[in-house]
């Protein structure tokens, strides 16, 4: 699977599942409750952001502290594409696989993008082309059955599939 888009904003180290989708801000389950909490208290521009692109970048740890699928749903009900990072906690990066949100951790990420530059991110290999720039670098290659169960849209649909 390949994702051509580009980075609408890159985010800090240790962004917190609850600061991505906290409950102050989710009024309801629904994915339009959810999307509207999406990163309220981090960056209330966020969802006017994902006008300029619908790939995101996080630092290390992202998704830390929750084990909570709101974090990850709100991202992807938001819009979020794809979400590039340093680091996941190990919680968000198995429910986001298990949603069916496209991540891939790339360790130098930050090195190699801005803001508003155009990537082209191929999951299956981890490889990151930043069009933009002309760099390149790479990402965790995850293993057949995660990729199978994020890109076919999550673990219920993949299940589903295979009925």
């Amino acid at each position: 699977m390949i994702i051509k888009d580009k980075v609408f904003e890159i985010y800090p180290d240790n962004i917190s599942a609850e600061q991505i989708a906290h409950t102050k801000h989710v009024n309801s389950l629904t994915p339009e409750g959810l999307a509207v909490a999406a990163m309220k208290d981090v960056d209330p521009d966020f969802l006017k952001k994902l006008g300029n692109g619908k790939i995101m970048i996080g630092g290390s740890n992202f998704g830390c502290n929750s084990s909570r699928e709101w974090a990850p749903s709100a991202l992807m009900y938001a819009g979020v594409e794809l979400l590039i990072a340093q680091s996941f906690s190990r919680i968000f990066f198995r429910n986001a696989i298990n949603i069916g949100l496209p991540i891939l951790e790339s360790p130098e990420i930050n090195e190699y993008v801005s803001v508003g530059d155009e990537l082209e991110v191929d999951l299956s290999t981890g490889e990151i082309k930043n069009i933009t720039t002309g760099k390149k670098t790479q990402g965790t290659i995850l293993p057949a059955f995660l990729l199978k169960i994020m890109t076919s849209g999550g673990l219920l649909e993949t299940l589903d599939a295979e009925r």
